[in-house]
């Protein structure tokens, strides 16, 4: 990738669910690099990251200004919606608050691809006039995506019919999260009963209602076990890359302890799929683990 190359040339951007994590100091970031650097280094191998943070508070003008400086311009943030919007007020009454918050994270707003609207299990067929009207309301030059976890919106029925085509018709994407490779572990650590205990356990339907489909992989423990797994996107994002679409794909694991290298390895065997011209780090070269390492892969 070139500097020249700009945010929508990349075919699709790849991340993790965080950015800070001290089991990386052995991979991602090389021994030395400070807590603060983090989110910088990270921003070296990967284009993108879930910011799950704002789900659960706003951060301050003066934090959002230092993650807007710690990465290049062709990097893209996703945010959640603080969930007192999507889970207490479930999109209703949530005017100012959704004003509040993006007047905070505005500095940010260049540098972040899609606004993600988690929605709790509640949230059933009944509200998606409520989710048709907060997407009215929402500022249209902003991408959207929305995690639905009603069990009804995964039955091929008329429920989720009318979902796929509200986000379509508002150009939202449609959040897609695969937890079988999770729930097909045998929960014997407290990262995997955790991990199982939070996710929901529903089907996977790989349906893409705007530009940027969304993959949330909550791969295995044991990264081997994921592949059964992730042949059905082996043959899923080809198809949307062939459209024209941007995903941006997300991987998980109980406790992230090597989602670094998980993600890596499924990556490559991607590429190995379609020609993809994102070069990713191989964190396995031992080069990448000394102190200061300047690694660009612009």
């Amino acid at each position: 990738m070139t500097k020249a190359m700009t945010c929508s040339a990349l075919p699709l951007r790849l991340g993790l669910t965080q950015w800070s994590h001290n089991h990386w100091i052995q991979s991602l970031y090389g021994k030395g690099c400070k807590s603060g650097d983090r989110l910088a280094r990270y921003a070296e191998i990967f284009t993108t990251v879930e910011g799950n943070t704002t789900f659960y508070a706003t951060p301050n003008m003066t934090t959002v200004k230092k993650w807007h400086d710690a990465t290049p311009d062709h990097f893209r943030f996703t945010f959640k919606l603080p969930q007192t919007i999507t889970h207490q007020q479930q999109l209703r009454h949530c005017d100012q608050a959704v004003a509040d918050f993006l007047n905070t994270m505005h500095v940010l707003a260049p540098k972040t691809a899609i606004w993600k609207i988690q929605l709790p299990a509640q949230f059933g067929p009944d509200a998606l006039p409520v989710l048709a009207q907060f997407l009215n309301k929402f500022p249209s030059h902003l991408t959207t995506g929305v995690e639905v976890r009603h069990p009804d919106f995964f039955t091929k029925g008329a429920a989720e019919q009318a979902l796929n085509r509200l986000l379509i018709e508002k150009n939202s994407n449609r959040i897609i999260m695969d937890s079988r490779p999770l729930f097909s572990a045998q929960a014997t650590t407290a990262a995997i009963i955790e991990a199982q205990r939070k996710k929901p356990r529903l089907p996977v339907h790989a349906i893409a209602t705007a530009n940027n489909p969304v993959i949330r992989f909550i791969g295995h423990p044991n990264d081997s076990h994921n592949d059964p797994f992730f042949n059905n996107w082996l043959q899923r994002i080809p198809l949307w890359l062939a459209e024209g679409k941007q995903p941006y794909l997300f991987i998980h694991s109980p406790d992230n302890n090597y989602a670094p290298e998980s993600a890596m390895r499924l990556y490559r065997r991607l590429q190995q799929q379609v020609a993809l011209t994102i070069p990713l780090v191989d964190l396995a070269q031992p080069q990448h683990l000394q102190q200061n390492q300047q690694i660009s892969l612009l």
